[in-house]
């Protein structure tokens, strides 16, 4: 099956490539044109010197071609940009699918001890699951995705499985989004641009709107007359020095929209683009539906509104062409128009922004899920069910270890059992653990979980699996536990959870460990909860023998030749074969 994803992948990453070639051939087409017009302009210019008001009029008319061929450069810059994206982003899920992900994001910056799993199942960080699964490429879909693996949420399972279901097919208006939106990489995050457009203070007196507005008619008028010698040249000089001198008393206003303006354009651009992505698209699914539902207006379409914005700041941007800088403001007052319509949009859009780019950001994490099920088209999407059963799953495993390395487990969990898990070191049982733990989370989100079948409860997670002291805080290793186990007890009080917990109480000495593993564990049974504990405490197997709804289940280790074997294959009853010592000597410790 990976196979066929690869191919696929291949086949549209071979397309993306040769339209970059055509694109940059037209690229190339641009550049020869423009430095033929300039040429020409110069040219004619010289030969006409002495004919002033045509030379005029050749200058302009060769400024506004030479500025129409920027524009098209641009767009053909953006269109290449588009298809390297699409190579970069077939190039990814190839190099993800035979297992080269190092490279991703991470998700470091999500990193949270104190969450209720997040830090224990290593959500975050280098070769963890974000960085496997994450292909946002806006900064607020990157953390709507670390908020949704987070949100603990059971909430709508079957309608979050919905949306996900709807999107995983469609690979081309996937990578379309994807493709458009990993253009953008600029110095103001979204959440900036948002607080900018918010708190954008008006500077262009409202008497001074309507002279901005007909001075550009005049100013073609009077060319027009000086082309057929009505006007004196030096009409016209006066009239250009006007036009200098008012967009001189704003200029430093200007100045400050302006880099402003410099660095949100880019952003602007693209996520107009996005709206036109998502508006073009038909949904069925219910959460889909909402989040498009978001973007409309009562007249025009969200993504035109957003495009205006950005037609505006390029228009602001281009003053760094020397040719619009002097005569577009001389002539056109071109700086200033421009702010003047920035400040209308503004005052008619600024609150609906922020809604507009929420949208993006679902959609930019749901595509991640959905890249996620499209990679994996043999892992099951959870049924849900009301019966005594938590989790019955089978060909359970851990989506990061390797098809063809990883071992599959069955298992059944009812309610209100606790299951403790005992085996030798290295044998599987924390990875077991996280099994569970991230297969669960993926259920909750409405993602297919790495199974064949599974059929759970939608249930809250909580775990206590890796802790450590702290210097900052003063505070022991037994301590830090304590405080974990402390948060559990806790949380129960007032929800249900499944609890996962991985050798408890380890900071303390094994007399002490084993009553108060005993007691602890024996608390949770009582309250009703639900779990797992992995243990190397054999003593704590016992507690079955009080409580029928506490089951030993175990992973084994075998010396064949002198060696160690594992199976990973999770078995009914108590461990009895430990490697320690067999290892101490091994590795010639001992």
């Amino acid at each position: 099956m990976e196979a066929n994803l690869i191919e696929r992948y291949q086949t549209e990453l071979h397309k993306a490539q040769e339209q970059v070639k055509t694109v940059k051939n037209k690229i190339n087409s641009i550049v020869l044109t423009r430095v033929l017009l300039f040429i020409a302009t110069i040219t004619g210019c010289y030969l006409l010197s002495n004919h002033t008001p045509i030379v005029i009029l050749t200058a302009i008319i060769g400024s506004l071609a030479f500025v129409y061929l920027v524009q098209i450069h641009a767009n053909l810059s953006r269109k290449k940009q588009y298809f390297v994206n699409k190579v970069n982003l077939n190039q990814t899920e190839i190099n993800v699918l035979e297992g080269n992900y190092n490279d991703l994001a991470n998700g470091q910056e999500f990193l949270n001890p104190n969450h209720e799993y997040s830090y224990d199942i290593d959500l975050f960080g280098d070769g963890t699951f974000f960085q496997y699964f994450n292909r946002t490429s806006t900064d607020g879909g990157k953390v709507a995705l670390a908020n949704l693996l987070q949100e603990n949420s059971t909430e709508n399972i079957i309608t979050k499985q919905e949306a996900i279901k709807e999107l995983a097919p469609d690979l081309e208006w996937r990578q379309h989004f994807l493709a458009t939106s990993s253009a953008i990489n600029n110095e103001y995050s979204s959440q900036e641009v948002v607080q900018w457009i918010n708190n954008y203070e008006k500077y262009i007196p409202k008497g001074l709107i309507p002279f901005l507005k007909i001075f550009p008619f005049i100013s073609i008028l009077i060319i027009l007359l000086l082309s057929v010698n009505i006007i004196p040249t030096t009409f016209f000089i006066v009239w250009f020095a006007i036009g200098l001198f008012i967009t001189g008393r704003y200029v430093s206003k200007t100045n400050t929209v302006y880099q402003q303006a410099n660095k949100v354009v880019d952003t602007i651009n693209e996520y107009a683009g996005l709206l036109e992505i998502i508006e073009a698209k038909d949904f069925q699914a219910s959460i889909n539906l909402l989040k498009k539902e978001a973007i409309k207006t009562d007249t025009t379409p969200a993504s035109k509104v957003l495009k205006k914005l950005g037609t505006i700041l390029n228009r602001l941007n281009s003053r760094n062409n020397l040719i619009v800088g002097i005569l577009g403001n001389s002539l056109f007052l071109w700086e200033l128009n421009a702010v003047s319509q920035l400040e209308k949009w503004i005052g008619e859009n600024h609150n609906t922004v922020g809604n507009w780019f929420d949208s993006i950001y679902y959609f930019d994490a749901q595509l991640s899920c959905a890249n996620y099920s499209f990679n994996h088209p043999n892992y099951a999407y959870p049924s849900l069910t009301k019966d005594a059963i938590i989790i019955k799953a089978t060909a359970i495993g851990h989506p990061l270890i390797n098809t063809s390395k990883r071992i599959n487990n069955d298992v059944t969990i009812q309610d209100n059992n606790f299951i403790i898990v005992t085996g030798a070191n290295m044998a599987g049982k924390s990875t077991f653990l996280r099994t569970i733990s991230l297969n669960l989370i993926l259920a909750n989100t409405g993602m297919p979980v790495c199974a064949k079948t599974f059929e759970y409860q939608p249930i809250q997670l909580i775990t206590s699996m890796r802790t450590s002291d702290s210097l900052k805080d003063e505070e022991s290793y037994f301590f830090s536990e304590l405080k974990r186990l402390k948060f559990i007890v806790e949380q129960i009080k007032t929800a249900t959870y499944f609890i996962i917990l991985d050798e408890i109480l380890k900071g303390t000495n094994s007399k002490d460990k084993e009553i108060g593993s005993k007691k602890f564990v024996q608390k949770l049974v009582s309250s009703g909860s639900t779990g797992i504990i992995a243990t190397h405490d054999l003593a704590l197997c016992t507690i079955s023998e009080t409580y029928p709804q506490v089951v030993n289940h175990y992973f084994d280790a075998e010396i064949i030749n002198d060696e160690l074997s594992f199976d990973y294959r999770m078995k009914d009853g108590v461990c009895q074969n430990m490697n320690a010592s067999f290892l101490l000597k091994k590795m010639e410790i001992v």
